[in-house]
């Protein structure tokens, strides 16, 4: 249930009626758009309490959301969300690129990707310090230590940085090293991780899982923005389906129908979606066109010898720098606006 005033309702006002809520015994979320003010009501409220709403004075509506997720959607927030970390802002009309290797393998390898990811103009470095795989004897990344790595890196180039996390009881050092803490596809519904996600503030880039539903992916935002971290955003990475010529089928219908559903941000992984080299440029291109606020994608100096055995999703150098060339020009023709040069993030 959500109650709505407009902005012309002092916060004052709008103070009692969070506390007139709160009494009984469920929680309230304020959410203050550009020509309204909507007020979220979290948990099982007494079916009194909306016809009490709609008595109070500075109350427009009282509206029943029959949504299992209510602080992502966008009936519960209508305006899109807007996620600034240290000036670079993921939600609004900067298309950001998030670059790099699927896996931190040395301190020379991610800090000459860092430079390539800057040099071509990318916003965000990405790279693996923990990584889930299908086989337990593949390679696992290398810990803590490729954590520290890539923070040396992003700060020398001026990137900020983005992880996966695969445990709660790595939440916290991760997050210490990375600006942003990805949650894998296999991780989606790790609901302990979701939950300790939401008692911290760092950005999350939540990433769908394989073989979920719309209605599930949000309801596992829904657990970080309940916990009271709001900075999260959506990842298509592409789900399962009976094709076998690529790794996974990217859902671009996935982009529009989640901006149409939720105000979170939304970043698109052609990487893994595809898994061909050939192909993510394309999808890169055409994720962009779907309305996407971001692309991450991965980039390797030596791909064909990397240590995860996903080179073959991973630009080389020069595509990834072309790539973003050609999103230059075709970002404002999609109603966003990126730049290949960029002046140094203050890290």
């Amino acid at each position: 249930m959500i109650a709505v005033t407009s902005n012309q309702v002092s916060d004052e006002r709008i103070a009692e009626i969070v506390r007139h809520i709160e009494k009984q015994g469920v929680q309230a979320h304020v959410s203050k758009g550009t020509d309204r003010t909507v007020i979220g009501i979290i948990g099982k409220a007494d079916p009194k309490l909306a016809e009490q709403l709609r008595q109070m004075s500075g109350i427009e509506n009282v509206i029943k959301i029959s949504k299992s997720y209510k602080l992502a959607s966008r009936d519960f927030h209508p305006d899109n969300t807007v996620i600034n970390i240290k000036g670079v802002e993921i939600g609004g009309s900067e298309l950001v690129i998030m670059g790099g290797p699927c896996a931190v393998e040395s301190p020379e390898q991610i800090d000459e990707i860092a430079r390539l990811v800057k040099a071509a103009g990318g916003q965000v470095l990405r790279g693996g310090a923990f990584k889930p795989r299908t086989g337990p004897y593949s390679f696992q990344g290398v810990g803590v230590e490729g954590l520290e790595m890539m923070a040396e890196a992003g700060k020398k180039h001026g990137l900020l940085t983005i992880t996966e996390v695969m445990t709660p009881e790595y939440v916290d050092v991760c997050a210490e090293h990375a600006d942003i803490l990805q949650v894998g596809t296999r991780n989606m519904q790790n609901f302990d991780l979701l939950r300790k996600l939401g008692t911290i503030q760092t950005p999350v880039l939540l990433k769908r899982g394989f073989s979920s539903t719309y209605d599930e992916f949000l309801n596992a935002a829904e657990y970080i923005l309940a916990g009271g971290n709001p900075n999260v955003m959506l990842c298509e990475r592409g789900i399962r389906t009976f094709e076998t010529y690529t790794r996974n089928t990217l859902d671009l219908t996935a982009i529009p129908v989640l901006h149409q559903l939720s105000h979170l941000p939304v970043i698109s992984d052609p990487s893994h979606g595809t898994g061909r080299r050939e192909l993510v440029e394309t999808m890169c291109k055409a994720s962009v066109a779907a309305g996407a606020d971001g692309l991450i994608v991965e980039m390797h100096t030596d791909p064909d010898n990397s240590m995860t055995g996903d080179g073959v999703q991973s630009l080389f150098p020069d595509q990834f720098a072309k790539l973003l060339q050609d999103l230059e020009k075709l970002a404002p023709l999609c109603g966003k606006t990126f730049e290949t040069k960029k002046e140094p993030l203050h890290v």
